[in-house]
């Protein structure tokens, strides 16, 4: 209570009255009057972490695996060797190959001299038009000869080569189903990889497929965690399936950071699933004692009482947190601040 004691007692009398005027003020811009809120109900789900896409290496040809250099996890870039697939016969087809070509130089290099030599005789009259021609032509065949086995040994060389089996694009291999000296065909897949770009796919009841789509924002728990208090990360529906089988939607959402997950470990998410009423009130006019939750409301008279209250999830609305009241309140209770 304000007292004027000294001869400014007129000013300190202004004062007091003054700071009660801006008091009572205060306390009356701190009641906080009750009404129903439509707000977005959100409903927790698991959601799998999956890959955009999932391609095998296949082998081009077919032999034995003698070199593996990948195991399941490894990362691997696109383009890069993973295997080695090597058949013994092409080994000996190159020897014979080589053998047919040393031979067909030799042919053509003495049917070479054999046609300088016809040339040079024809030129001086000792030999005939016809035995010309012949030289010409078995040196000319005898040289197609020496390419066709040089395009033979080519051909079993690129064999060869296509005998490593490459990545056909970046990402994390989930799957190996060979070992080294397993025999394969042409076409059998050696890995599988999945692409490093990871996405959350949904599925939910089919009641929530009406308020799904493109755009809506989800909320992510931290790994191992569940929503109560961890779903602080944030992403995006980045689709939303036609089709409904099995009484459920599915639906992908794009995350940042997914990249040190497991290609199927699932996770903890908050979607939205339409509206509904309820009361919202600041977080700070809720206080605990012994476990209960209470409120502080303001009576017809202007007196005060503590009422108990059931609260709900938090949210955050206008950058102000606000808790949901499950019961304990009605429409035009006004509360007090603590």
């Amino acid at each position: 209570m304000c007292k004027a004691q000294t001869p400014n007692g007129k000013a300190i009398l202004s004062a007091c009255l003054f700071a009660l005027t801006v008091t009572g003020s205060v306390a009356q811009a701190a009641d906080y009057t009750v009404t129903k809120q439509a707000i977005e109900d959100k409903k927790a789900v698991y959601a799998t972490v999956e890959s955009t896409d999932s391609l095998s290496a296949r082998v081009r040809t077919s032999g034995t695996i003698t070199e593996l250099s990948v195991t399941e996890g490894s990362l691997v870039k696109e383009g890069e060797t993973i295997a080695l697939v090597r058949d013994p016969k092409l080994d000996l087809q190159i020897d014979a190959l080589e053998a047919q070509i040393k031979a067909a130089e030799r042919q053509v290099a003495n049917l070479q001299i054999a046609k300088e030599r016809a040339e040079q005789l024809f030129a001086k009259g000792s030999t005939t038009k016809a035995n010309l021609d012949s030289a010409n032509t078995s040196y000319d065949v005898a040289k197609n000869n020496l390419d066709a086995a040089i395009a033979s040994k080519a051909v079993v060389v690129r064999q060869m080569e296509e005998g490593a089996v490459l990545a056909p694009q970046a990402g994390r291999v989930l799957d190996v189903p060979v070992t080294v000296g397993s025999v394969v065909l042409t076409g059998e897949a050696v890995a599988t990889i999945a692409k490093d770009n990871y996405i959350l796919r949904l599925s939910l009841p089919e009641r929530h497929a009406q308020f799904l789509k493109k755009g809506d924002i989800v909320e992510i728990a931290e790994r191992g965690a569940n929503c109560d208090g961890s779903c602080n990360r944030k992403g995006e529906i980045e689709k939303v399936y036609p089709q409904i089988a099995d009484g459920r939607v599915l639906a992908d959402a794009t995350v940042k950071g997914l990249g040190d997950y497991f290609v199927g470990e699932r996770i903890q998410v908050r979607v939205g699933a339409g509206l509904r009423e309820t009361y919202l009130i600041p977080e700070n006019l809720v206080f605990t004692r012994f476990g209960v939750d209470f409120v502080r409301l303001k009576e017809t008279d202007g007196s005060s009482s503590e009422i108990a209250v059931q609260i709900g999830q938090t949210q955050v609305e206008d950058g102000k947190a606000m808790v949901e009241i499950l019961s304990g309140l009605e429409t035009g209770d006004v509360l007090l601040e603590l």
